[in-house]
């Protein structure tokens, strides 16, 4: 059982103001007895969970994710990450990967290849730094130190924030509600401030704005995928960011890639978008399950990536004007 379940509630709350903030905004009365955190939980009744839109066991897991972030600022955990670096292991045939690849803070680096090669593996291994206890084999330095079981497994020590191309919420805040919420965690100075500037953020880059004021629960996939995001860039303590398939979910990803990389953090990204795949400082072509080479985008590819971005940008046009109810009668001309 969580220590935290244990400890009077009444402690939590003095010790842990954002405890005290998620519990009134699902809209829960805060308790004034002594009764430690799970008798409390025990004891709350269907109704009252119903209205709450929890579970007593996500309720005590929130909890204790909200107390682990603050901890980690509070213990300095987050600390600069300069570089990751990726020591190969082996594709699923078992022909090893002769590789030592570094990757650094403020670079972008995509991994390509066909469905079912390996990417999300990768990622996998990324996000557990793994130490060859995976099918791959691989191993998983940070700042070139092997991490330490601490590090890898505690709560409070998470260096890898990973948004999966399905992220659902289950938390029935509203959007202001609960990135301010996180801003507290973070110990941030005016938290009201900021997640004003992460929802703003968060607006540029989906095509479908929303308002601060909507649950979190009724965002699109693209505008979840927009908030966790511009969280991940202005607020996530993870210096390392892992990205499955940004180009499914209606994101703009040439601001996405800029705010991320101006948050000096690793940016890994998972895809089969040619404009993402070019935007990279590096690719990293999976085949097999193994990494098969490792490619610098080239001046070349630089120029092409520019003609692709304008017909790119030709296409969201028609996009738009289809969304709007028009017709696109008028010949095509497309950029040259």
């Amino acid at each position: 059982m969580s220590r935290f379940a244990t400890t009077p509630i009444q402690q939590l709350l003095h010790s842990y103001p954002c405890v005290e903030e998620f519990i009134a905004a699902i809209g829960l009365a805060t308790p004034s007895d002594g009764r430690p955190l799970q008798e409390w939980l025990t004891r709350l009744s269907d109704e009252e969970l119903l209205d709450a839109g929890m579970e007593r066991g996500q309720i005590l897991n929130h909890v204790e994710r909200l107390i682990a972030e603050v901890e980690a600022m509070a213990d300095g955990a987050a600390e600069k990450v300069t570089h990751i670096t990726l020591l190969g292991g082996h594709d699923k045939s078992g022909r090893p990967e002769a590789l030592e690849l570094t990757l650094r803070a403020g670079e972008v680096v995509c991994v390509v290849g066909p469905t079912g090669s390996g990417k999300s593996r990768l990622l996998a291994d990324i996000e557990c730094l793994a130490q060859g206890d995976t099918p791959t084999g691989r191993r998983v330095l940070i700042n070139g130190e092997v991490p330490s079981d601490e590090r890898r497994y505690g709560l409070d020590r998470k260096l890898v924030a990973q948004l999966s191309q399905n992220m659902n919420f289950v938390v029935d805040l509203s959007v202001r509600e609960f990135i301010t919420m996180h801003a507290h965690c973070r110990q941030v100075g005016d938290a009201e401030t900021t997640a004003e500037q992460v929802i703003a953020y968060a607006n540029r880059l989906t095509g479908e704005q929303f308002s601060p004021e909507v649950s979190v629960t009724q965002l699109s996939g693209g505008q979840t995928r927009a908030l966790m995001i511009a969280d991940a860039a202005l607020l996530s303590a993870s210096p390392v960011v892992l990205i499955d398939e940004i180009e499914n979910a209606g994101v703009d990803r040439k601001r996405a890639l800029e705010l991320l990389v101006g948050g000096e953090k690793v940016v890994i990204i998972s895809t089969h978008d040619p404009l993402l795949a070019l935007r990279g400082d590096r690719r990293i072509v999976i085949r097999n399950g193994g990494i098969a080479a490792v490619l610098e985008t080239s001046a070349a590819e630089r120029y092409n990536l520019a003609q692709l971005e304008a017909v790119d940008a030709a296409v969201m046009t028609i996009r738009d004007q289809l969304r709007r109810g028009l017709r696109i009668e008028e010949a095509i001309r497309w950029p040259t």
